[in-house]
Parts: C-alpha cells; structure tokens; sequence
C-alpha cells in the first residue's frame, strides 16, 4: 500500500470532492441533484439485491448481497480500469458525488440533523469509500507501472507489468475485502439506520 499510496490518496482527493460537490448541491436545493438521487434511491428499492433483502427483513443477507456486490461489480471492475489511469477518477468523482446527494433524506432533508443518523450516514460514506480509494488507487498504480516502471519493481513481468506491483495489489486486496465487509455489516445492521 505504501507504493501505491499517492495513487490512493489522489482517489480519495476525488471521492471527498465529489461528496463534498454532491452534498452542497442538494444542501442548497439543486432541483438536479434532488431529483437524480430520488430516481437513484427509487431505482436502487427495486432492483438492487440488498435493497430488496433489507426491505423483506433479511439483514444479514442485505449485507452478503452488498459486501459481494460492492467488491465484485464496484472494486475489482475499479481496478481494472485503473489500469487505464484515469477511469477510476471519474468513477470517484461519481461515487463521491453519489454520496453527496444521498446526505438528504427522501422529503429532502439532511441527514446531518439527527446526531445519530448523521453519524451513521458519515461512518456508512467513509466505511465505503476508503476500500473503494485504495481499490482504484492499486490500481492506477498497477497502470503507471505498465507505462514508466518504478524502480523499486525489479525481476519479472506478467503481461509488461511488474510481478512485485500484481502482488502489490494482492497485498492491497487483503484489506480491502475485510473493509467493504465491515462497511456493508455496518449498512445493514446498525440499529441507527
């Protein structure tokens, strides 16, 4: 991690941008961001697996069916893309902004006006982003290694990029699986939500 740190750390840069972006827009009632994050919430009652499990009571499967979900559909696909070394930066700046315009609640209040739905709404956003950050950061890391090798990679290569760099992001992966699980138990299973 300590390799890919200003990787990581640019991530985060555009997460926090984004919620802070996103939050301001609905704080001062842009009727786009209202709206986006109503047909979002809408949508997500519907279709997402977790959603559907936690409105029918199954909690825990709420959190399975999120902690798989955000790790194989939002994390791995992130650092992939990182390969490409710009992609996860957009990605960030929508999922910050994505969690910006959910700081309201459905009548379009925030959720900062209750201590305990504001720290559970803050602890939820940080818990989600930090694995998020370091999966795309691992990432742009692996895919600055493909274009201008650092030079603390020496020795072998798989597919032009550095052996020790893929087990940089095997290391990076180790923590970002327990996180996304902590993350998605805390969504689920906090008595404050």
């Amino acid at each position: 991690m300590y390799r890919a740190r200003w990787a990581i750390l640019s991530v985060a840069a555009v997460n926090a941008m984004g919620v802070i972006v996103g939050a301001l827009m609905v704080h001062s009632g842009s009727e786009f961001a209202l709206s986006y994050g109503d047909k979002l919430v809408a949508r997500a009652q519907k279709q997402d697996a977790a959603a559907i499990s936690y409105r029918q009571g199954h909690r825990l499967t709420a959190a399975a069916k999120d902690f798989a979900m955000n790790l194989g559909v939002g994390a791995v696909p992130m650092t992939l893309t990182g390969l490409t070394v710009v992609s996860p930066y957009g990605f960030g700046a929508y999922r910050g902004w994505v969690g910006g315009i959910v700081s309201v609640d459905r009548n379009h209040r925030s959720r900062l006006r209750d201590w305990r739905r504001g720290a559970y709404y803050v602890v939820a956003l940080v818990l989600q982003l930090i694995p998020y950050s370091l999966a795309g950061g691992v990432g742009i890391h692996l895919g600055l290694c493909f274009f201008r090798p650092f030079p603390y990679y020496t020795g072998d290569k798989i597919g032009g990029y550095p052996k020790e760099a893929i087990w940089d992001v095997i290391r990076v992966y180790k923590l970002i699986i327990p996180l996304f699980l902590i993350a998605s138990l805390w969504e689920f299973l906090c008595p404050w939500n």
